[in-house]
């Protein structure tokens, strides 16, 4: 099972699920876990080969439905039967597939950093990627594209978080896990035609020039999903500007309590 670690509330039975993105672990949430737990049960997973769930590997070909079941598991062997599930990056895309397997636990979603579908900028640097991959190593190219996500001078606090955190990871993990980008594009196109009946409010950095417009195109198709830009801010809205997303999100999540 995946590493988790449970901080309880109790006068609450509210639970807050924090996932984190590719070659990040539980510890990106470190400006979360003060202000969410004095209102909410808070739960933290390190999603396989990360963290301290580095050791669990597996020989099947990963998959989102994989990743998420790891997740459902963990949920369920806690017996909570409903959750806001809170997630940056990659991880968006993991709480996509738990709404898609267990609608019924997903209370509301809040995303950071959403990745919703790839332009045709986030296209091809993925692909770079994936033509670069075998060729440097693992840790080299994790730090390109970090530093292409988040280019700017304040960025550079989550930039080097995540990268630190990759560094946790083993070479042979990163590349499972990367191999997974090359079926974004499929995923996405038919998570954007599922029905989305789950609360769901994205909160992105003004800055992220790789993820917002998708975001903005979806809201307005959809008037039930809310968006908060947030200025000066780039592709992790956790860490650069964590007081603002604590208080952005959290409102959020008591109006649905």
């Amino acid at each position: 099972m995946l590493y988790y670690k449970k901080i309880l509330n109790t006068t609450s039975k509210e639970w807050c699920v924090f996932i984190h993105g590719a070659g990040g672990s539980s510890a990106i949430w470190h400006k979360q876990v003060k202000a969410y737990s004095a209102s909410c049960n808070v739960l933290l997973i390190d999603l396989r080969g990360h963290g301290k769930s580095k050791e669990l590997t597996s020989r099947k070909k990963y998959s989102f439905q994989l990743i998420a079941e790891d997740v459902i598991e963990v949920i369920e062997f806690n017996k909570i039967h409903e959750a806001h599930f809170i997630g940056v990056s990659l991880g968006t895309i993991i709480i996509y597939q738990i709404f898609s397997l267990k609608p019924n636990i997903v209370k509301s979603m809040v995303f950071s950093g959403a990745i919703t579908k790839l332009t045709i900028k986030s296209r091809l640097t993925l692909r770079i990627g994936r033509v670069l991959n075998p060729l440097l190593p693992y840790m080299t190219l994790y730090a390109m594209l970090a530093r292409i996500i988040m280019p700017k001078k304040n960025h550079k606090s989550s930039r080097l978080l995540f990268i630190n955190e990759a560094k946790k990871v083993m070479a042979k993990e990163f590349n499972r896990w990367f191999k997974l980008t090359a079926r974004l594009t499929a995923y996405l196109n038919r998570v954007e035609h599922e029905s989305n009946a789950a609360p769901t409010i994205y909160i992105m950095g003004s800055e992220d020039h790789m993820f917002l417009e998708p975001v903005k195109e979806i809201v307005k198709l959809n008037p039930r999903i809310l968006l908060n830009i947030v200025p000066n801010c780039g592709h992790v809205v956790n860490i650069e500007q964590s007081e603002q997303f604590n208080e952005i999100s959290l409102n959020f999540i008591r109006k649905l309590a």
